[in-house]
């Protein structure tokens, strides 16, 4: 068992069946491999991906569906292959959100981060529609 400072400070005890493993990294941070994903009701639908040895480092993230039902990315076989995906439903998504000037938010439905569920093992995926989507998708304000 490991401790991990969450971003508001409080120390929270994962295990090692806990930990998303990017072999690739992500984007940008190619460098850092092991990520928690953390979520609270009162952040929901958003939860936080954060750096397993750097608390101050996290990327707000949230499910594709929730902001386009419709999303269908296409993996490559190569991307399936590496993540060792059977069947869809082995997957998680999740897509980074940014926080621009003025509070406007938008997601990135170009790069999601596709998760086995069942091996914790996750990439940045480009999919092959990736024509399809934005880089900045803008967020419905609620």
């Amino acid at each position: 068992m490991k401790t991990l400072e969450s971003p508001d400070q409080e120390t929270i005890t994962i295990g090692e069946d806990n930990v998303v493993t990017l072999p690739l990294g992500l984007l940008g941070f190619e460098r850092v491999k092991k990520y928690i994903l953390l979520s609270s009701p009162d952040e929901a639908p958003f939860m936080w991906f954060q750096v397993m040895d750097d608390p101050s480092l996290a990327f707000l993230t949230v499910s594709p569906f929730v902001v386009d039902p419709n999303y269908s990315p296409k993996l490559s076989d190569d991307d399936v292959k590496f993540l060792g995906l059977n069947s869809p439903e082995d997957a998680l998504l999740f897509n980074i959100v940014t926080v621009r000037n003025g509070g406007k938010a938008t997601i990135n439905l170009k790069g999601p981060i596709v998760i086995n569920r069942f091996t914790l093992t996750g990439k940045q995926v480009i999919p092959d529609n990736a024509a399809d989507y934005s880089v900045r998708h803008e967020l419905p304000v609620e």
